[in-house]
């Protein structure tokens, strides 16, 4: 295949500034892993510069290999007990009023690491009573029992991400299957919580793939939707299929919105927790 070369809409400024030094300077400090450098977000420089960020939990090596994902994988390290007060105490420290927390797979563990989750949230609270929170959380296999421990902990929103349409995913996604991640959408939706998903495009889906995948998750009751272009992290990771142009991501986010999504933002540089703090307090005009 063809390399394709990347478009002028999809140019990055690097990062700076003192709002970016100073997330930086915490998230370092208390030695803390974030998605936006693990996963290479091409917002970081902005939304570190506007003193926000993505916690990423349960240390940083993953259990699955994601051939879009540039985590790390392999075998982690023991949870670390004093995390979930370090990540409370960053928030507080960049006074945060909306936080967004994720965290690698860890299949590892034989909760997947759902225990560690919901003491990371009450932390969360407790430190920073008004702080709403978003949960970004992975598949957990599908076990009702661990997304409902989660859930218990009352986030404002819980977010899992289909990543792609369901004939890519077994290429794209190294254990996670398409309905088992449906599934977990539909759990947190019947929990009672707001809930949230994300794919990606231009991994070689059709544009009827990707209505598909909206028809899904509305059928499971997800009520944000992000979508965002794939951007290849490294060489060794899939190759970008496809660059799509801005119009047609505005063609999927009113499609989304038709279909009676509540938001939906979508764009190439749209990313899973990119301007996370909306999806409390606004609500996509149609």
């Amino acid at each position: 295949m063809e390399r394709q070369h990347k478009p002028e809409w999809l140019k990055i400024k690097l990062p700076t500034g003192t709002n970016y030094s100073q997330v930086k300077k915490i998230v370092e400090g208390h030695h803390l892993h974030t998605i936006c450098a693990s996963g290479r977000c091409p917002n970081m420089g902005e939304c570190w510069g506007a003193g926000t960020a993505t916690f990423m939990i349960l240390g940083e090596i993953c259990t699955r290999s994601c051939k879009f994902c540039a985590t790390f994988s392999g075998k982690p390290l023991a949870p670390d007990a004093e995390e979930p007060a370090k990540v409370a105490e960053s928030v507080r420290l960049m006074g945060l009023k909306h936080v967004v927390i994720t965290s690698v797979d860890r299949d590892d563990l034989a909760d997947g690491g759902a225990a560690h989750w919901a003491t990371t949230i009450r932390e969360i609270r407790r430190v920073n009573p008004n702080t709403t929170l978003e949960v970004l959380i992975p598949d957990f296999d599908g076990r009702p029992e661990l997304i409902a421990l989660i859930a218990s902990e009352k986030p404002d929103i819980i977010s899992h991400n289909l990543e792609t349409v369901e004939r890519l995913t077994p290429n794209v996604r190294s254990r996670a299957k398409y309905r088992t991640s449906l599934k977990v959408v539909g759990i947190i939706g019947s929990l009672g919580v707001v809930s949230k998903s994300g794919i990606m495009v231009g991994l070689g889906e059709t544009a009827a793939e990707v209505l598909q995948c909206m028809d899904d998750l509305r059928a499971e009751g997800c009520e944000i939707l992000t979508i965002g272009q794939y951007l290849q992290p490294t060489k060794k990771h899939l190759e970008v299929a496809e660059y799509l142009h801005p119009d047609q991501f505005e063609v999927f986010r009113k499609e989304g919105l038709a279909r009676g999504f509540r938001m939906v933002e979508s764009a190439p540089l749209v990313r899973s927790s990119y301007h996370a703090e909306k999806y409390i307090t606004e609500k996509d005009p149609t």
